[in-house]
């Protein structure tokens, strides 16, 4: 083999079309721009945008014709009059005696008064309230919250908590070495009760406080020491 027997690999090289340049050569005449019109012509160049004369999207759309809020809260709503004639119709449950009717959004969805949980709950105040409800909800109206404090219930606002809460019956405490830890009620009287065992005892003479003895002790109280064995 020599120099001028190398060859490219078969299909590796394919010989470009000339396009024009006669019938015999697959591309002539019209090559491949098709028969007549204005993309036929030379020097035909039609921009992406353009929409055949037509007017153009960019100037259909509407302008200046206000805004929608990106980051606006949709919310689940019902009347506190709703509210009320479900309660009066025992639809959240009994109450205990003089007890208001509980209401949140779980028993709202229950009762059929709210589609889902998927969206936050806001009562309205269209309607009357003639009993007391003690009613959570993520966002009250004004005159949601005064009927339902009018007639002696209560309209509690969920709220996330910006800081760490503490639970029922543990009580905080604050430590050197990093942030408050908590500690129960019956923890921390035994924290205090070892502690105030262990004020009252001093170490023993000659042990190097290694062992523990009563403070005030003597060796008399004591007894003679055991004789050792020589």
């Amino acid at each position: 083999m020599k120099l001028h027997d190398l060859r490219p690999a078969e299909g590796s090289h394919t010989t470009r079309t000339r396009v024009g340049r006669g019938i015999a050569a697959g591309k002539g005449k019209t090559a491949g721009r098709g028969t007549k019109g204005q993309k036929a012509r030379t020097g035909s160049s039609i921009p992406a945008w353009f929409e055949g004369g037509q007017t153009p999207a960019s100037q259909r759309v509407p302008k200046l014709r206000g805004f929608k809020r990106r980051f606006r809260i949709e919310y689940a709503v019902v009347n506190v009059g709703r509210i009320n004639e479900v309660a009066a119709a025992g639809g959240f449950g009994e109450p205990a005696a003089n007890a208001p009717v509980a209401v949140n959004p779980e028993l709202l969805v229950a009762a059929g008064l709210v589609g889902s949980l998927r969206q936050p709950v806001k009562v309205l105040g269209q309607g009357d309230v003639d009993r007391r409800l003690f009613v959570v909800a993520d966002a009250f109206t004004k005159s949601a919250s005064a009927k339902i404090e009018a007639a002696g219930g209560t309209a509690q606002i969920l709220e996330i908590p910006d800081t760490e809460l503490v639970a029922l019956g543990v009580d905080r405490v604050e430590t050197d070495e990093g942030p408050s830890q908590t500690m129960t009620e019956a923890a921390a009287s035994a924290a205090a009760e070892s502690d105030a065992t262990v004020s009252d005892v001093a170490p023993a003479e000659g042990t190097g406080g290694d062992a523990l003895q009563p403070a005030g002790s003597s060796e008399q109280e004591q007894g003679p020491a055991s004789p050792q064995a020589e």
